[in-house]
């Protein structure tokens, strides 16, 4: 068996050439880094986490607290790290940059079927390959990635709205219709009179908005060609707004009888009808300030956001189009893709990914069947997410619970709920694997 290529060693490639040594199969990992670095790293290490050091919360009644113990069951060489250079944090797992990453670099270099091979790689190479060069891949590898898959699938910026959930959602406010009339209660709707608007508008024009890396705006590109954010629009004139992604037209408010002075549309975001879009709202505000403004608009005063929205440069695919639910390109199974250049958003989402690629090639390569984790499980969750994308388009998405299948009884309580569907994971997780470990599983 000839081995496997794995590019990009940050926390998916990591994972996916540690998974693939650890059933047997011999991995050539490339890195680029210490020969080249991409505008976003420094450490010499791998598995690099470039923005926060947190890996979110620990609690198991939490998407992130759950998708960690997935992982851990599975072996991940993320999550052993983690525990060997977590540093205090309250409820979340947050560790020491540098001891995490020297903990997997030391593994991965001394793994007896891992060889490490320095410097960049320009052109997809043969035989079987994981590809997970992260959302900054280099100008040469996404050139030779858009020539296999077409330039219409592969993306170089991220600009997307806030999700929240729709159990978090004020219903004596918000109603269902679409303009007109067309296409029945398609959208919920939040109706603002003069005042509410008037208050929303100008917290917004002031609100703090995140600073832009030199990356999000090297090579040409901008974050804002065709699609601006809702402060800038704000900033324009007061009822741009109005006549924009708020414009009341063809809407009235059934508590009223009268059309709104301003109107935010919401628009489903998954067949389940637990996540909600809020409709031309990509920003570029602070994810505390999106929180906070946001919050003010009638029907969104107690929402939960699963997703804040953002604005900067992310090399992903059009994932729907081109991979199955085991991140295989189906155009050509011999290449999988992993971490977020797949549309999965976060280091342990990424991670994640990395090892349900190896978890599937290893399987196809040793001529055993294909195993599907089940969308009860949050990895299977993120997967069919990649696989089958949104009714509003395709974003990346990190894990949250409101991509679960709600639960066939009705919970009250939300950390209840939660904990439940966490159990409900666990539970089909470890019928899957038998009692087996990873390695025996493969």
């Amino acid at each position: 068996m000839n081995a496997v290529k794995v590019i990009g060693a940050g926390l998916a490639g990591c994972e996916a050439a540690w998974m693939l040594a650890k059933s047997g199969i011999s991995v050539m990992l490339y890195e680029m880094k210490p020969e080249k670095f991409t505008p976003a790293h420094s450490y010499k290490g791998f598995s690099e986490l470039v923005c926060s050091n947190s890996l979110k919360a620990e609690r198991l009644g939490s998407a992130a607290g759950l998708l960690k113990e997935e992982m851990r069951r599975l072996g991940s060489i993320s999550m052993e790290s983690a525990e060997l250079s977590k540093v205090p944090a309250g409820g979340a797992l947050a560790v020491n940059r540098e001891q995490f990453s020297d903990h997997i670099t030391e593994k991965i270099k001394n793994h007896p079927l891992i060889t490490v091979i320095e410097g960049e790689v320009a052109d997809i190479p043969d035989g079987d390959v994981i590809i997970a060069t992260g959302p900054l891949t280099s100008d040469s590898l996404s050139d030779s990635i858009k020539k296999l898959v077409g330039a219409d699938y592969l993306y170089f910026h991220d600009a997307a709205a806030p999700i929240v959930t729709a159990e978090s959602l004020d219903r004596s406010l918000v109603f269902g219709a679409s303009r007109y009339g067309r296409g029945g209660e398609d959208y919920l709707n939040c109706p603002m009179d003069k005042d509410e608007y008037l208050e929303f508008y100008n917290a917004l024009i002031s609100a703090e908005t995140a600073p832009l890396h030199d990356f999000d705006t090297a090579g040409g590109y901008t974050v804002y060609e065709g699609c601006m954010p809702v402060e800038a629009l704000a900033k324009r004139g007061q009822d741009c707004l109005r006549f924009g992604p708020m414009k009341p037209v063809g809407l009235t408010d059934p508590r009223t009888g009268k059309r709104p002075y301003a109107v935010l549309q919401l628009r489903l975001e998954n067949l389940d009808g637990t996540l909600y879009n809020l409709v031309g709202f990509q920003t570029n505000l602070r994810f505390g300030e999106q929180k906070r403004v946001f919050s003010m608009i009638p029907g969104l005063k107690d929402a939960e956001f699963v997703r804040y929205g953002v604005m900067h440069r992310n090399t992903y695919l059009n994932s729907p189009e081109l991979l199955d639910r085991h991140f295989c390109l189906k155009k050509e199974p011999r290449i999988y893709f992993a971490g977020q250049i797949t549309g999965v958003e976060g280091y342990i989402e990424s991670a994640a990914s990395g090892i349900y690629a190896a978890l599937s090639l290893s399987r196809k390569l040793k001529g055993k069947a294909e195993i599907t984790l089940p969308r009860e499980t949050m990895i299977g969750a993120l997967s069919e997410y990649v696989e089958t994308g949104s009714p509003s388009g395709f974003q990346p998405m990190g894990s949250n619970m409101g991509i679960l299948p709600p639960l066939p009884e009705k919970i009250r309580g939300k950390q209840e709920k939660y904990e439940a569907l966490a159990e409900r994971s666990l539970n089909i997780l470890e019928n899957i694997l038998g009692g087996k470990n990873y390695e025996d599983y493969c």
